[in-house]
């Protein structure tokens, strides 16, 4: 479970900001919180702001923080650390690494990582474990080759030896069984993801629904259905076959082929449709997937992801959550993270939306919704909690957020003033 994130000069964010999950003050809407005996968490939380104000960006950091220790052990001597990208609109920031912060709870313990990084090397890197309620530094490492140990010298000492400039040490260390950075490396590898769309469905995903994955299926029905798209079945024809040595030798230049053994997928989508004739009498239709809208297409990607998360202990974070769905669609999906019942594993969902009708005290606490706002005059982005206004159980955040009174909204001259300017 995520606890905070923190992030400093990446993108629109000059200065330090940090999204917590942390419950604030106020017992309203208990159901939302994630009783635990560390800290209480929200189950969700909401990112709003005008366009290109920087909500996306924080999905961005979370997306490169993540990758980064994901592909850390892929990376060559020399290789570029890509994602990374620094705030540009400032001589000092742009010459400095960005810096990245997780805190979060895996096997019930506490850790805090902290990296900082720039396109070439790994800068700074810490990991503490809370086993107490004071941190245990796990290593700590400076000035990319500078390291310290406080238990294990012999053995880390030798892993040190192992890494390289532009890996993290928490890949590496994990990468060689060491125990102790091996849950904090899972967590990042099993446990959080970050999406900006729902129309490509994973291979994983294709495979359990050709085989007929009862759950699943069951699960996407049920979905579907709640979104009012009567699909009665779903068949899913998925298969992988090496390729033809001529078609390689066509597609594939000679220097990149190797001794490689390369595949192609054959996938075969249909969703069977129930239709009711002026007759009442029912008729069934198989369309494919291609010729299903669109909303229809994410919701049926969405649905496995879905159901991991209520499957086990997940940290879903999606950009533009109700892209191509319905806002009373986005409203039910949130009331199933927050509903203890159906969210038995205590996954958390964090999105950024335009979806008004979600500003509301009764559906989110307060410590719920988070906004970003760009300072117009230097470009740099801030993210801040509702709760950091006075504002009342009862309410009515919505009026307040289209009056502009917690910041975050575009500010739009009116059309006649628009036709006058030169």
């Amino acid at each position: 479970m995520l606890i905070e994130f923190s992030v400093k000069n990446f993108l629109s964010f000059k200065d330090k900001i940090t999204l917590s999950m942390e419950k604030g003050n106020g017992e309203e809407n208990i159901n939302n919180i994630i009783k635990n005996d560390i800290t209480d968490l929200l189950r969700t939380s909401v990112i709003y702001g005008a366009n290109a104000s920087g909500k996306s960006n924080v999905i961005k950091a979370f997306t490169c923080a993540i990758i980064l220790v994901r592909t850390s052990n892929l990376m060559m001597p020399g290789g570029k650390l890509d994602l990374v990208k620094p705030f540009l609109l400032d001589d000092i920031s742009r010459n400095k690494p960005s810096e990245f912060e997780f805190i979060f709870i895996t096997n019930n313990i506490k850790y805090r990582y902290y990296f900082s990084a720039d396109e070439n090397k790994i800068y700074d890197e810490i990991l503490d474990a809370y086993y107490s309620q004071k941190p245990t530094n796990i290593f700590t490492r400076t000035n990319t080759n500078d390291y310290e140990f406080n238990s294990d010298k012999t053995k880390l000492e030798e892993l040190k030896n192992k890494n390289l400039e532009n890996k993290l040490f928490l890949a590496t260390s994990s990468s060689w069984n060491y125990d102790k950075t091996r849950d904090p490396f899972l967590w990042f590898l099993n446990v959080i993801d970050t999406y900006d769309s729902f129309t490509n469905i994973l291979d994983n995903d294709l495979i359990s629904y050709s085989k007929n994955d009862k759950d699943l299926k069951e699960f996407t029905l049920k979905l579907l259905k709640e979104a009012d798209i009567l699909i009665k079945d779903i068949n899913v024809d998925y298969e992988e076959k090496n390729m033809d040595e001529n078609m390689v030798d066509l597609l594939i230049p000679k220097i990149n082929q190797n001794s490689k053994v390369f595949k192609t997928k054959s996938i075969n989508i249909e969703l069977e449709h129930e239709v009711i004739d002026e007759f009442n009498k029912k008729h069934f239709y198989k369309l494919n997937f291609i010729d299903e809208s669109l909303g229809t297409k994410v919701l049926f990607s969405l649905a496995p992801i879905l159901k991991r998360a209520f499957s086990s202990s997940k940290v879903i974070i999606v950009d533009e959550f109700e892209k191509s769905m319905h806002p009373k669609l986005v409203e039910f999906i949130i009331k199933l993270f927050n509903n203890p019942n159906i969210n038995k594993y205590n996954s958390q969902l964090i999105f950024t939306t335009h979806a008004t009708n979600l500003l509301d005290l009764e559906l989110l606490r307060r410590d719920q919704i988070w906004f970003t706002e760009k300072n117009p005059s230097n470009g740099v982005t801030d993210l801040y909690p509702l709760d950091s206004f006075s504002v009342r159980k009862d309410e009515n955040i919505l009026k307040g957020y289209i009056n502009g009174r917690y910041g975050a909204i575009p500010f739009i001259k009116d059309v006649d003033l628009w036709l006058e300017d030169k």
